[in-house]
């Protein structure tokens, strides 16, 4: 009877876990639609047009009209969010109005720089900051702990243009050891590689691994109250042990959420870091887009952006799920 109250328990807990799953995902996209809504709204409300960004502004007002009618921009506004919506769906965000090339194609060019960035910054930050967060909830209230509070907190505080200055000058003005322009040719070897990316992903590793260290720790003090940590004092194990051993696999779900949280940032601090060095990712991309108009370029990196956002979120929802004991136990 117990065997069968036990398969009856998991099961019950699997399916539990699978509604809580398909229920993020169904929010996911409800999300999504909501913020294509909102990007298309924004985007057509910048000044400016693109048909006179193209032509300049000793263009004829009958060429500019002609340029828009063949932009698709003189029909209305519901129209034409239901055809980008459409062609966002099937995989097509459109053709750029300035490089006069499918906009798939133009993101594919620049994704990947990006994604090197922020895979460099995440192996940095994500390592440096649960060993800071582990060590400081570990001495909780001593002057370590209250050393490294302060210090993420200063971290937390500087913004990413006054560190991106503050190193361009020390490393690269003064010591002369890094470049002050991430640039990373074709075919360079990993060593330049990430002499070039140095600054950026330091700039862009102060904050996160600020933030995540901070909710790292919380998360982990949380737990260390617990009466199975008691316990497992009672019993003589050590500091570490108890940490490592106990404390961490019940602090999965908020310590998942902290990182998703943190590396979330790498979206917004990179159009900052990307612009000060000069790198060729695509928040730089999508500056370049704002600068001349060019909507549907603008429109897909937005939601890019949002979609990996929402992405990070969904993922630590579904870890937060999947490693609480109480759901898979039913």
């Amino acid at each position: 009877m117990a065997g069968t109250a036990d398969m009856a328990a998991g099961t019950g807990g699997a399916a539990t876990a699978l509604r809580l799953v398909l229920k993020r995902l169904g929010a996911g996209l409800v999300t999504m639609l909501l913020v294509s809504a909102v990007v298309f709204t924004v985007s057509s409300l910048l000044p400016g047009d693109a048909a006179q960004e193209t032509l300049g502004q000793s263009a004829t007002p009958e060429a500019v009209a002609a340029l828009r009618q063949q932009y698709g921009l003189d029909r209305p506004a519901p129209e034409r969010y239901l055809r980008w919506l459409g062609g966002l769906a099937a995989g097509d965000p459109g053709r750029s109005l300035v490089a006069n090339m499918p906009v798939a194609e133009v993101i594919a060019g620049r994704l990947p720089n990006s994604l090197l960035l922020a895979g460099l910054t995440a192996a940095v930050s994500v390592p440096l900051a649960l060993l800071v967060g582990i060590l400081s909830a570990m001495r909780q209230d001593s002057r370590l702990d209250r050393g490294l509070n302060i210090a993420t907190l200063a971290m937390v505080a500087l913004p990413e243009f006054l560190v991106a200055t503050l190193a361009v000058l020390a490393f690269s003005v003064e010591l002369r050891l890094l470049p002050s322009i991430a640039m990373v040719k074709a075919g360079a070897g990993w060593g330049e590689t990430l002499r070039s990316l140095a600054m950026p992903v330091m700039t862009l590793s102060v904050v996160v691994v600020a933030q995540m260290a901070r909710m790292t720790r919380a998360a982990v003090i949380a737990q260390l109250g617990q009466p199975y940590v008691e316990m497992a004092r009672l019993k003589g194990l050590g500091p570490a042990r108890v940490v490592f051993a106990h404390v961490l696999p019940n602090a999965v779900g908020p310590i998942v959420n902290a990182m998703a949280l943190s590396l979330s940032y790498l979206l917004g601090g990179a159009i900052i870091v990307e612009t000060i060095f000069n790198y060729p990712g695509l928040a730089s991309l999508m500056v370049n887009a704002v600068a001349s108009r060019d909507m549907p370029l603008l429109q897909a990196c937005a939601m890019v952006f949002c979609g990996a956002y929402l992405l990070l979120v969904l993922a630590a929802d579904v870890v937060a799920i999947l490693a609480n004991p109480r759901i898979r136990q039913g």
